[in-house]
């Protein structure tokens, strides 16, 4: 007997500190075999997922709906409602036709309207499918699995490295689970354990940091048959929602003691590392100032400002304190502001243009007025290093002003790697001073070649890591008679 499995999917990261809500229009709709196609061949949690079922059997794999944005600030009201509304739509002709589901989700999300979408997003398909169809999920390591999913999951596979790589094999794993409920008759035992814990820093780096001890053995258990599944999520302090924390997550074959002693010793160790895991930072004027007398390379590190996590993008702090010291270096600067794109538009490649910026988005930042001239103009669409898919960052201008180089984007996109600026014809090596907007990338990236990275504190990033969201207390939580809480 052929046995069919929907995949589906709805991802965004958000940060609740950014003052823009995402919209319908930020997210790539994808329907039906157009699921398949996209993802074909790429590093991708679904195209995993697909690569396993199709060898586990007589298995059919169908798709239903993908919706998936760039990171951002929450989603509008009318924009959650339609994509729900979409999402379960496209569900409910399998109703009674599959015998297993596959989501690919964040964990991360948040609309004006609904703080755990994937939460809501679960329990509404599972009345869809039913209480008996497995249900596995893949999330973020920065996504935080709720009571409300694990209530209406079978299973959920994270995130094992960071800065993330490992998408595919993600997608692998949950569907790795579902093949052994499907075909083995496994039984999974849930156990998830939260840490009132908050981390940030190079310390959760998983190939050099602290933090890459627990999810290594973690990762090394999925080679005992009695782990179905087994991850570490340390949430993204930017998603200011209800039940933000850290957090082990482990599935076993109908073992809860052995799920219990995975979760407690991963949990023990990071708990007592917790404060060589905090974000190493440098105030701004100290990193200007000691960068100012550095022969460079230079990486400033603006991860209060990183797209990827879910910022406008359009934070000047750096540059802003870089002109008001007489900064002389030469300085590459990525920047979103439409307003000023289209100025350069209008004035074409080597025009002389006076634009403000920075602000446009988040008005905590004061624009600077520049003079500069227009390099060059593109349509700001570009794929990335090695994360998948494609970044569509709309009209985009490098302008010139004096020592400055700024890449002036008309909206927020992933900001993770060089990508960006290799689109627009700018190697980063040729400056002093680079501006990133990413908490972490990939070392050969710029780490490598720089001679230090200036992590720079700033108020927008301080108010997100001082900020927990109110904790759920686990004897409040009830799930389905195969999960604990502890």
């Amino acid at each position: 007997m052929v046995k069919r499995i929907s995949i589906a999917g709805c991802a965004q990261e958000v940060s609740t500190f950014n003052p823009v809500l995402s919209t319908y229009e930020n997210f790539s709709i994808a329907r039906g075999d157009e699921i398949f196609e996209r993802s074909k061949g790429k590093n991708s949690e679904i195209d995993g997922a697909v690569n396993v079922l199709r060898g586990g059997g007589d298995i059919e794999v169908v798709a239903s709906y993908m919706a998936g944005a760039t990171s951002a600030g929450p989603l509008d009201r009318d924009s959650w409602d339609r994509i729900a509304g979409e999402f379960l739509d496209a569900l409910k002709p399998f109703a009674g036709q599959i015998q297993g589901a596959y989501f690919a989700m964040r964990g991360s999300m948040s609309a004006e309207n609904e703080t755990d979408p994937e939460g809501y997003l679960l329990e509404k398909s599972r009345e869809i499918l039913g209480s008996d169809i497995p249900i596995t999920i893949s999330q973020d390591i920065h996504g935080v699995v709720t009571a409300k999913m694990l209530k209406h999951i079978d299973g959920v596979a994270v995130y094992h490295t960071y800065p993330h790589v490992d998408f595919a094999d993600t997608g692998a794993r949950a569907a790795h689970q579902l093949l052994r409920m499907i075909n083995d008759g496994a039984r999974p035992v849930t156990v998830r354990l939260p840490i009132p814990a908050l981390v940030r820093g190079k310390q959760l780096i998983t190939e050099t940091g602290l933090f890459g001890n627990q999810v290594r053995y973690l990762r090394e258990l999925h080679g005992d048959p009695r782990v179905l599944n087994a991850g570490f999520q340390i949430g993204n302090p930017f998603t200011d929602v209800p039940e933000l924390c850290s957090q082990v997550i482990v599935v076993t074959d109908n073992d809860e003691k052995f799920a219990r002693e995975i979760a407690l010793k991963a949990a023990s160790e990071f708990w007592d590392n917790r404060y060589e895991m905090h974000a190493e930072l440098i105030g701004l004027e100290e990193a200007v100032a000691k960068a100012s007398k550095m022969k460079g390379p230079i990486e400033f590190t603006d991860a209060a400002d990183a797209p990827s996590s879910g910022a406008s993008g359009d934070s000047n702090a750096i540059v802003a304190e870089m002109i008001r010291t007489g900064y002389r270096h030469t300085v590459l600067a990525p920047i979103v502001d439409a307003s000023a794109v289209v100025r350069a538009v209008e004035k074409g490649i080597g025009g002389k243009i006076t634009v403000k910026l920075g602000g446009s988005l988040d008005r905590r930042f004061t624009p600077v007025e520049v003079k500069a001239t227009v390099v060059s103009i593109s349509d700001g669409i570009f794929a990335l290093e090695i994360w998948p898919g494609t970044e569509h960052a709309g009209p985009t201008a490098v302008l010139e002003s004096g020592n400055y180089t700024f890449v002036v984007f008309s909206r927020s996109v992933n900001l993770v790697d060089r990508a960006p600026f290799f689109a627009n014809g700018l190697d980063p090596k040729d400056f002093h001073s680079i501006i990133v907007k990413s908490p972490f990338c990939e070392p050969e990236f710029f780490d490598d070649w720089c001679e230090i990275n200036l992590n720079v504190e700033d108020l927008s990033e301080l108010s997100a890591l001082g900020s927990f969201g109110a904790q759920t207390s686990p004897s409040d939580i009830r799930f389905r008679s195969q999960q604990i809480n502890i």
